[in-house]
């Protein structure tokens, strides 16, 4: 029976125990049994912390919209009081978060159980999920693939049904690139929509947020209810949602939807067949449903907001060494961090303020542009990545690569390796593989993936829709949509999740 309650989402579980058909106690310990039969192979969760799980499972609220949901925080400031917050990082391995981050102390207040931390690459920086610290997070789907990342860890452990709901966070597509590789509904939010602190007023400048990852559409809108809050200290605020997100998607769509699609890469870089083919299948749907759809790019330049991304991510790192300094109490060594941490750093130190003050306007002139954009079209349609999931350690640092990372701390060769058209490569090497997800950091728009194609290999493949700023309201009502067709894939399907199910059967 609870092989069962395991395979709902999370929305059905809360009704399970606010009708007490099941305890959360229940629900925990089948949660923790699930996770320790599939971790050994997917290496998803990395800190659990069960007994205190179940002792709060005795004590949760039972009438919230989450309760007794067993669920998992990811490794970047998603901080629980008490529990190690590590950023992926062996230089952190000590550090233990003193309170919860808003966005735990939401989904707790919801009724949502921590169970523990899931895996993500060093500092949340790649869209693999790999840290040397940890070991790599497998996919679900063909244990030899990457998760994606930086939300890996989560996505890892939503597909294979550890936990219906994991948290995860969203700088670059970091939310959308692992729902795509799973076979998940993954959700960015509005900048500011979801909380950020309380130790931080932004993220990554602000383009980064924080959300779950989820198997339905409904579990990822109860989630948003939950995480919507006034918090004073934020760089960012957006305006409430009038209605609750739950109430939206019970509704139809009232309108004929304009819709703009493109499967072309923003940097000019190859986009896979079967990636491009997602989308038409997409909107060819759409247009079948009366829906107007016209194929054009967005009108910014995407070459441009990739180099300006590119220069976030340096400053970050550079900030992120001073940040570990205070912890270590020395000054960090090269062998404290990963080489591509290490070498992103030094080009952190050779970034100007005014590097950075036009990068930010790079930002905000893509941000004008697109709501310009969205008043003829309510819609942008995309692959969510330009290439399938790629096979763990296809995209690891060769041998010189790294000493060449390692060495990058010598004085000035930070700006010796940008004349150099590192950056360039950077481009190319590190976006390549996902160059449509940036835009909606950079802009603040809401955009989500979508579950809605499986490649020749059975592999899950996601389409990005994205929307104006504020407007989660209208992808969640698409995604429901999305939700009834036959294009929608069912995670469960994943060969991992039937296993454990088959599993359980037996053993019951």
């Amino acid at each position: 029976m609870l092989d069962e309650w395991l395979d709902c989402d999370a929305t059905e579980l809360a009704m399970w125990v606010r009708t007490k058909q099941v305890k959360p106690r229940e629900l925990v310990e089948a949660a923790i049994e699930r996770i320790e039969a599939l971790n050994p192979a997917l290496n998803a969760v990395i800190h659990k912390r069960y007994e205190k799980a179940l002792a709060e499972a005795e004590h949760v609220d039972l009438d919230g919209p989450l309760a007794g949901v067993p669920v998992l925080a990811k490794d970047v400031h998603q901080d629980i009081a008490g529990e190690p917050m590590t950023l992926g990082s062996k230089a952190y391995r000590s550090y233990i978060a003193k309170q919860d981050a808003h966005v735990v102390r939401q989904l707790r207040r919801a009724g949502a159980i921590f169970l523990g931390m899931t895996n993500v690459p060093e500092f949340a920086l790649m869209a693999i999920t790999e840290p040397a610290a940890y070991g790599p997070t497998r996919n679900p789907w063909n244990l030899e693939l990457t998760p994606g990342g930086s939300s890996g860890g989560s996505a890892a452990a939503v597909a294979a049904g550890m936990t219906p709901i994991a948290g995860a966070s969203d700088g670059g597509g970091s939310i959308r690139i692992p729902a795509a590789y799973c076979g998940l509904f993954g959700l960015k939010p509005t900048r500011g929509r979801t909380p950020i602190g309380p130790k931080l007023g932004r993220h990554w400048l602000g383009a980064s947020v924080n959300h779950v990852l989820t198997r339905s559409v409904r579990d990822s809108a109860a989630a948003l209810d939950c995480l919507m809050m006034e918090e004073k200290a934020a760089a960012f605020s957006v305006a409430p949602s009038p209605e609750r997100y739950v109430d939206v998607i019970a509704r139809p769509l009232q309108k004929r939807l304009r819709v703009a699609f493109s499967t072309e890469s923003p940097l000019g870089t190859p986009v896979d067949s079967a990636c491009a083919e997602a989308v038409v299948r997409a909107v060819r749907l759409l247009e079948s449903e009366g829906h107007e759809v016209e194929e054009r790019p967005a009108p910014v330049d995407g070459r441009r907001l990739a180099e300006s991304y590119m220069l976030m991510y340096f400053g970050e790192m550079g900030a992120a060494m001073k940040e570990l300094q205070a912890v270590l109490g020395r000054k960090p060594v090269p062998s404290d961090v990963e080489p591509v941490t290490w070498l992103l750093a030094a080009l952190g130190r050779s970034v100007s303020a005014a590097d950075m003050v036009a990068s930010l306007r790079e930002w905000d002139l893509a941000a004008a542009q697109m709501e310009a954009f969205h008043e003829t079209y309510d819609v942008y349609i995309t692959p969510t990545t330009a290439m399938p999931p790629a096979r763990i350690g296809e995209l690891a640092l060769k041998p010189g690569e790294a000493a060449l990372a390692r060495w990058s701390h010598r004085l000035g060769i930070g700006r010796l390796l940008r004349r150099a058209g590192l950056v360039d490569q950077l481009i190319e090497t590190s976006l390549m593989r996902t160059p449509f997800t940036q835009l909606a950091n950079l802009t603040g728009q809401p955009a989500m993936s979508l579950p809605v194609f499986r490649s020749t290999d059975g592999v899950p493949l996601g389409v990005q829709v994205m929307a104006a700023r504020g407007r989660e309201d209208l992808l969640l009502q698409l995604a429901a949509w999305f939700e009834q067709t036959p294009l929608w894939i069912d995670v469960r399907d994943n060969p991992l999740f039937r296993a454990q199910a088959r599993a359980g059967e037996s053993s019951s």
